[in-house]
């Protein structure tokens, strides 16, 4: 079960808007110490990532993002993550915007504690000529309500 929504007073003094996707703890996740894989974790972020960059079309069916690769990512596991039959929040937000890349930050976590905190870097991407692209104008307005 995913669900999209806006991080409650994200946006404000206490730091920038977040985008919110909700991931259920499956059993396929859990690794033989009973606790998800970290690959799994890794996972989490990609749906919150693809949830996000499909999240900027106001118009159902409009895209906003052109295609875009990962050219770097980092992740810090905090504590294990458990079964359990709650969804987790993987909440994530922008950290900067370049002429053709962007930075995303990431935790992934409940209201008790944060399990992953991660940084990923996306590049546009100009799929027939297999090389990075400027990032357009379009894009870089829906990354900055993030920041």
């Amino acid at each position: 079960m995913t669900q999209t929504e806006e991080a409650a007073g994200a946006g404000t003094a206490t730091g920038p808007r977040r985008h919110v996707h909700l991931a259920q703890v499956r059993y396929a996740d859990l690794d033989p110490q009973h606790h998800v894989n970290n690959v799994r974790m890794l996972t989490y972020l990609e749906d919150a990532r693809v949830s996000f960059l499909r999240f900027g079309g106001a118009v159902e069916g409009e895209e906003v993002f052109g295609a875009m690769v990962v050219a770097r990512q980092e992740a810090d596991y905090a504590a294990p993550l458990l079964p359990r039959s709650e969804p987790v929040r993987v909440e994530l937000w922008v950290t900067e915007v370049r002429n053709a890349s962007f930075s995303l930050a990431y935790e992934i976590l409940d209201d008790d504690r944060v399990y992953l905190r991660a940084r990923t870097v996306l590049v546009g991407f100009d799929v027939p000529t297999q090389s990075a692209r400027r990032l357009n104008d379009t894009e870089r307005a829906f990354l900055r309500q993030y920041i």
